[in-house]
């Protein structure tokens, strides 16, 4: 146990939550071809993915998503000041976490016949009556996710990263194995897998990593004033609900009203494009937070700019490139990961043009998710909340407009704007309020890599389309050929490129391979 408590340095723990993210994403792909085999883009398939809509609206509206955000500032204070009253705010944290998340669980578990024609209002009655016992035996698992957050908020805040990236790889392991065992009952057997992760994964994990790597003293406690400025910190982000969080749930609850399978196709390609997303933006935010906050708390305003920067560019250097050759590989990639079984040649081709529109905007989701947390740690969770709830009810009607006119291109597409109007938006309030220091040649350096990776986004094209027409008849092992070919060519011409025109630009990235390489 001792290996997954140990201490980490900032350059460590962006390592160890993006290869938790890259696992996690590769686990993800994993359950997601187990669902496509047997169940293609189907209507039980499309059941299962909406009967998330409800629980995931519930831990965004108890701010499940942001706990260690909110709770890591407030432990570090309490825990500095004196440790057994750190421990009696934890305490008094976890208590009213178990009893309003138990009661509006129940309530939920109550209503959810009601709540399934919400979450899926073009469903029939039958589709329906499923997503309603889906949702049962989903609810509970709630309680775990936001138990656990708390326990993990403890492990980030002893900058202790290990047990928390490896939380999402067990909840996935769960899923497919609860899946695997009950492979008759439809998606049923998943949906178990899913409150069996949380419970182990999410939270019987961090709890013991807890224990083990620096001792708890947790007591049944409901009074502490600490519990008031939590409730201070987290309240924006219960009432205000930020588009990035709800695409997701837009997608599945636009994505029945545009005919069986869709919300299938549009889960498959979201669950793409999230790897990029996750590996490099969402893994540079998780593992910088606990630095900027530090940072903030001794007032070293310059080092912070510095260090928000340095993560801004660094992000836009690598996340760019990546996605710029995905969107050429979309078809092979969907290929290779879902089209066997119940996910024949006419899903794949009806996937690529979703995953293709989604992968534009992932540049705006790396900038977002680090200058998010640059606002939390400024214990400003106001902002992110009142930003965000703006752009989510502009981009309702997009929604469902171009729903109605495009289909499930449209969901797709409306997601993509709605996350790039969302990041300006947020981008901008952090200008006004803080400078331009933070972004300085942030912009520049976004439109030099798009510039940049466009000649190598070509070549990608190109092979992709000439190494489908040598494999006609083998289409997986076409689809890995392709993708091997197409990144070969990628990268060649990408580094030649700026090789000649920018070679400044991967001077960052060089600087930290030999400074690794030395240690």
């Amino acid at each position: 146990m001792g290996i997954l408590t140990g201490r980490h340095r900032m350059g460590t723990a962006a390592l160890i939550m993006a290869g938790s993210v890259f696992l996690s994403r590769f686990m993800g792909l994993i359950r997601d071809k187990f669902i496509s085999y047997y169940h293609g883009a189907t209507v039980e398939s499309d059941i299962y993915f909406t009967s998330f809509v409800i629980p995931d609206f519930l831990n965004y509206l108890l701010a499940g998503g942001y706990f260690s955000i909110t709770l890591i500032p407030l432990l570090a204070e309490y825990f500095e000041l004196d440790e057994q009253e750190g421990w009696r705010f934890l305490s008094a944290v976890l208590c009213w976490v178990a009893v309003v998340a138990s009661l509006l669980t129940g309530v939920a578990w109550i209503a959810a016949p009601w709540l399934a024609k919400v979450a899926a209002p073009g469903f029939d009655a039958h589709s329906l009556g499923r997503l309603a016992h889906f949702l049962r035996i989903i609810l509970p698992a709630q309680v775990f996710f936001l138990m656990g957050a708390c326990l993990s908020g403890v492990l980030y805040m002893r900058r202790q990263f290990s047990v928390p990236a490896l939380t999402p790889l067990v909840y996935n392991a769960c899923i497919i194995l609860g899946g695997w065992l009950m492979i008759d009952s439809g998606m049923e057997g998943f949906c178990w897998g899913v409150l069996g992760g949380a419970v182990v994964g999410s939270f019987l994990l961090p709890l013991l990593a807890v224990y083990s790597g620096g001792g708890m003293r947790l007591f049944p406690c409901f009074r502490h004033s600490g519990v008031r400025r939590f409730m201070l910190l987290a309240l924006p982000l219960m009432i205000g609900q930020s588009i990035v969080v709800l695409d997701e749930q837009f997608v599945r609850i636009f994505g029945s009203l545009t005919g069986d399978g869709a919300v299938s196709l549009l889960n498959y390609a979201r669950r793409i494009m999230q790897v990029p997303v996750g590996v490099v933006a969402q893994a540079a935010g998780v593992a910088s937070y606990p630095f900027l906050a530090a940072l903030v708390a001794k007032r070293e305003t310059e080092q912070f700019n510095t260090t928000l920067n340095s993560a801004l560019r660094n992000t836009m250097l690598i996340i760019v490139p990546l996605s710029a050759w995905m969107i050429a590989a979309s078809e092979p990639t969907l290929r290779l990961i879902f089209q066997q079984g119940g996910f024949g040649a006419e899903q794949t081709l009806g996937a690529t043009p979703l995953l293709q529109i989604m992968l534009a905007a992932v540049a705006f989701w790396g900038i977002q998710q680090i200058v998010g947390r640059a606002f939390y740690a400024h214990k400003d969770t106001v902002t992110p909340a009142v930003v965000g709830t703006v752009a989510t009810v502009l981009a309702l009607p997009a929604y469902w407009w171009f729903a109605k006119v495009l289909g499930a291109f449209g969901v797709a597409l409306a997601g993509t704007c709605s996350v790039v109007l969302y990041t300006l938006m947020l981008s901008s309030v952090w200008r006004r309020r803080f400078g331009g220091d933070a972004f300085a040649g942030v912009s520049a350096a976004l439109f030099k890599a798009v510039v940049l990776s466009l000649p190598a986004a070509a070549a990608a094209w190109w092979g992709v389309g000439r190494v489908a027409l040598l494999f006609p008849e083998s289409p997986l092992f076409g689809a890995f050929m392709a993708l091997g070919v197409s990144g070969l060519l990628f990268c060649l011409v990408y580094a030649v490129v700026v090789r000649i025109l920018a070679p400044d630009m991967l001077a960052p990235v060089t600087a930290v391979v030999r400074r690794k390489l030395r240690r």
